[in-house]
């Protein structure tokens, strides 16, 4: 019986060291794909023109990604302005002040917003969200970087709620009945005790939903108007933009087998996955050093 049970353990154990590392291989896979078909773009087109201020393929070979950079990025950063602070506010609510019946609705009805489909929120921002904006801010048209910052603001929201709330509630309670001794309000409670105690849950929940932005594609292709041009300024977010996503989605059934556009779509693809990995990299660090930190003044 004993031998049984050795060889079970044994076989789970590998199965879970298998599931871990498939992770890292699926990755890494991943990559290597990217690279394979990204890296001839750098020998086909030269790097003044890959990174010059004009996207135009079916044009000569104008394939600078410079406006779909800025694209993503000034989309990505109103995204997060906003998904932010609702998404810790929101996390704080319900795990701090939300009473025990309000918090039973609130949790399933955030999860349930996270599954709606992008195309459903991009279908609702082209018909309802940006003739609004057009109308209130008098804007030309309401296919701008602020309608796709904002819906993706909205996609993130459930991303960090879930996280950081989760990060929250594990806080030991101890730390509050402390604080409430020490004669704290409830406010100051949260705001020196509990979120600097769930710091690194947070932060990584704070990435979590900046990665959701960065990679979404549906809902930034119907609704940020798609011109590829260079977005540099505050008056840029009330323009049309083009992502990187969005491009790589609506060129690449397009473009032919092994062509200079094929190679720069998969180039895009690099840059997105190296954005992604330095983003993860950075929350990685400032989680170890706040481990680190917490271990000291432990010991």
């Amino acid at each position: 019986m004993e031998k049984t049970l050795n060889w079970r353990e044994y076989i789970i154990t590998r199965l879970i060291k298998a599931s871990g590392y498939s992770a890292i291989i699926f990755v890494l896979l991943i990559f290597f794909f990217l690279l394979r078909e990204g890296v001839p773009a750098l020998a086909e087109v030269p790097l003044s023109a890959l990174f010059s201020v004009r996207w135009y393929p079916i044009e000569g070979d104008n394939f600078g990604i410079l406006p779909l950079l800025t694209g993503s990025l000034i989309v990505t950063l109103g995204a997060a302005i906003i998904a932010i602070p609702f998404g810790i506010g929101t996390a704080v609510y319900i795990s701090e002040i939300a009473p025990r019946w309000m918090r039973e609705i609130l949790k399933p009805l955030v999860e349930l917003l996270g599954g709606l489909p992008s195309v459903v929120l991009g279908f609702l921002g082209i018909l309802v969200l940006a003739p609004f904006l057009r109308r209130f801010l008098d804007l030309p048209t309401g296919l701008t970087a602020f309608t796709g910052s904002l819906l993706l603001g909205g996609i993130a929201v459930p991303t960090v709620v879930s996280v950081a709330e989760d990060a929250l509630d594990a806080v030991p309670r101890a730390y509050r009945e402390g604080a409430w001794a020490l004669g704290a309000t409830r406010w100051q409670t949260i705001w020196r005790v509990t979120l600097p105690a769930a710091r690194s849950g947070v932060l990584t929940a704070v990435m979590l939903g900046i990665g959701r932005a960065i990679g979404e594609t549906m809902t930034v292709m119907m609704v940020t108007g798609n011109a590829p041009v260079l977005a540099l300024s505050l008056s840029s977010l009330f323009s049309p933009v083009r992502t990187m996503t969005a491009t790589i989605a609506a060129e690449m059934g397009e473009v032919s087998n092994g062509s200079t556009h094929y190679h720069v779509l998969f180039f895009i693809g690099m840059v997105l996955f190296l954005i992604s990995l330095g983003v993860n990299i950075a929350a990685s660090s400032v989680v170890f050093r706040a481990k680190k930190r917490a271990e000291r003044i432990l010991s």
